[in-house]
């Protein structure tokens, strides 16, 4: 309490901090003084409408339905235990509470009743409020609320998360006088969220298979090929089959494709899709006459796909060449969100200065994101960029050429000594390629100067600071190189502050068509011609390809393919052998049967998890990304359908 008086009197955050509250209680405190709470009030405003308190509990009634059972367990224990169980929505309106009689007349005075709003914006510290802005369980006992008014109860409150997609959807908490504070007060009301989230789990299950089971007997024409997405009530996809022309577009289970509403027709739902995706087809969704999702279809002719669905025009990024160099100016093309998403990371890494792991496969374009963690890292104008080839440096002069030499510290050492790379980037970045490569007997140098921001040249025991922001890349799975002993656990730890995944081209499937235009267009430009023009089909070989090479080998092709083209015109005979046919579908092992096309939402699971395990070769990992699950999703939906895990 005094605590309480001493930050309202003299608003000291560390004074108050020095005095023993709780961090989450101080910092709750804080969030209520710059909402301007009325530190002394006596009860939460009251803003009581009947249409309100309706409108949220029809909102929310898949909540309240899912409480239902919990909360008639627990309230017969509460009728004389002087609590209060309650159930908010996500702005902390009171839905429902059960419990004592006296205390419900008690909370009357506070406005601790059904249909008024206890979030922080409201009434400052208290349980259900901080539990919601958190998203943590939380007890607030006695004088640690924040309005002198409700100081004299206590209450323990945990969020309800939406199984789905881990929105927080509501609160449970538990109220009362302080007599009943107990510690394990917020195990209880966390073991009933917890219960909750279950059922809506159960309920959401059985909604997706009513949901497929729905656009089945829609009857939508559609070929095997095609994509198909499933979206729920309010636009999450809850389920996708992608096409090869839709690869490398998000689709991933949980994500809100379009904020979708009843109100929407078709046409509606068509427009409001991401531009790289345009709909052949789209079915509304009625589950007992209601409103209750949609279902795409997506062309699978990439060349339909691709004039239906624009690829949106972002301009690419450019990075300034090195100073003091003759190099171009590289561009950085790309519209697929992972492609995206891993730029943004790498700017954000660059403005922290932290050390990068860059992990991609070769040809996928690592060094460009290097190159953007440079120009992005905010030092100084012309700060160096040096790279170093771990796999090109003999281990006998790895340390030389990162560490440096001083004169005659080994037989061929140069007369004058030498610089290391260390030294050379020194106030810039120093990019290590090929990271896996480097030999385990030296890494523990180069963790050294990585804690330590100095190095010692091979010979000399001087010590050389150092400022170095460090970018590593590689092509392996370092991961995998730790668990077999081939590189220290420490140092990958070190190295990989921040992880950066390039996604290989088949994933970007949608920038394909844009980075072909691209290179056809800057290899045109230097051999002074116009631009090549593809055939239809070609584009579609383009699409269909798995680019094992990466973006480096589309641009290889077109180097190629403006040296062999005679009259400008590029068909399917022009392209290299290992293009002209399309990729055969993963072989079915000859002891497995031929699935049936599926009939339900359980089914079409089964077959996808089972297709990607030959596709990822059971590489769990990639499963998972590949499904858009996490890999515990991925080991419980294997024990549930009873799939092994060989792919053989």
């Amino acid at each position: 309490m005094r605590a309480w008086e001493d930050l309202l009197t003299y608003r000291d955050l560390e004074r108050t901090r020095s005095a023993g509250v709780r961090s989450e209680i101080l910092e709750s405190w804080c969030r209520s003084l710059e909402l301007g709470i009325d530190a002394l009030a006596d009860f939460a405003p009251l803003d009581h409408a009947d249409e309100r308190l309706t409108q949220a509990r029809e909102e929310n009634a898949a909540l309240r339905s899912a409480a239902r059972l919990p909360f008639a367990k627990i309230g017969a224990l509460l009728s004389e235990a002087d609590a209060l169980l309650i159930l908010t929505d996500a702005k902390g309106m009171i839905l429902d509470q059960i419990g004592d009689c006296r205390t419900q007349d008690a909370a009357q005075a506070i406005h601790l009743i059904q249909g008024c709003a206890w979030d922080e914006a409201m009434i400052g510290t208290n349980g259900i409020g901080t539990a919601l802005r958190t998203g943590q369980p939380v007890v607030v006992h006695g004088s640690e609320h924040f309005c002198q008014g409700i100081k004299g109860w206590t209450c323990a409150a945990a969020p309800i998360r939406d199984p789905f997609d881990q929105r927080v959807l509501g609160a449970v908490d538990l109220s009362g006088p302080p007599g009943i504070f107990r510690p394990h007060n917020v195990a209880l009301v966390a073991a009933v969220a917890r219960e909750i989230e279950v059922a809506l789990a159960e309920r959401q299950e059985m909604e997706r298979v009513r949901l497929l089971e729905a656009f089945l007997d829609t009857g939508a024409s559609r070929s095997k090929t095609d994509g198909v997405v499933i979206l729920d009530r309010i636009g999450r996809v809850i389920y996708h089959r992608q096409s090869p022309a839709r690869r490398g577009c998000d689709l991933a289970l949980g994500r809100q494709l379009i904020a979708l509403s009843d109100a929407m027709s078709d046409g509606d739902i068509a427009k409001a899709l991401p531009p790289p995706l345009r709909a052949s087809g789209v079915n509304r969704l009625m589950l007992d006459g209601a409103f209750s999702g949609a279902a795409l279809i997506l062309p699978s002719n990439p060349r339909a796909a691709l004039s239906a669905a624009p690829v949106a025009p972002t301009a690419p990024v450019r990075i300034a060449p090195r100073a003091g160099t003759e190099e171009e100016a590289l561009l950085m093309i790309g519209t697929a969100p992972k492609y995206l998403e891993a730029m943004d990371l790498a700017r954000r890494a660059a403005a922290a200065g932290a050390p990068v792991l860059i992990q991609g496969e070769t040809g996928a374009g690592k060094e460009l994101f290097a190159r953007l963690v440079h120009a992005g890292s905010g030092r100084k104008s012309g700060a160096p960029f040096v790279t170093v080839n771990c796999g090109a440096i003999s281990v006998d002069l790895f340390g030389s050429e990162l560490f440096g030499h001083v004169a005659g510290a080994f037989t061929g050492a140069a007369r004058d000594g030498k610089p290391g790379k260390f030294e050379l980037a020194d106030g810039g970045v120093l990019c290590l390629d090929e990271i896996g490569e480097m030999p385990l007997e030296l890494q523990p140098y180069l963790l050294r100067v990585l804690e330590q921001r100095a190095i010692y040249r091979v010979g000399c025991a001087k010590r050389r600071p150092v400022d170095v922001q460090l970018v590593a890349m590689t092509n392996r799975d370092l991961g995998l190189e730790v668990e077999t002993g081939r590189f220290r656990r420490d140092l990958f730890y070190r190295i990989g502050t921040v992880t950066i995944d390039v996604p290989p081209l088949r994933e970007r499937g949608c920038d394909i068509p844009v980075l072909a235009t691209h290179f056809n267009q800057r290899v045109a430009a230097r051999l002074g011609r116009p631009p090549l023009t593809l055939d239809d089909a070609v584009m579609e070989q383009l699409l269909a390809y798995r680019w094992p090479g990466n973006v480096r080998e589309l641009r290889n092709l077109f180097e190629r393919l403006h040296l062999m083209s005679v009259d400008g015109q590029v068909t399917l005979e022009d392209l290299p052998r290992n293009m002209q046919t399309l990729p055969e579908p993963p072989a079915v092992p000859a002891k497995a049967v031929i699935e049936p096309d599926p009939v339900s939402l359980t089914d079409m699971e089964c077959q996808a998890i089972r297709r990607a395990l030959v596709s990822e070769a059971g590489n769990m990992t990639r499963v998972a990304a590949a499904l858009g699950i996490s890999r515990p999703t991925l080991y419980r939906k294997l024990k549930l359908y009873g799939i092994r895990r060989t792919y053989e």
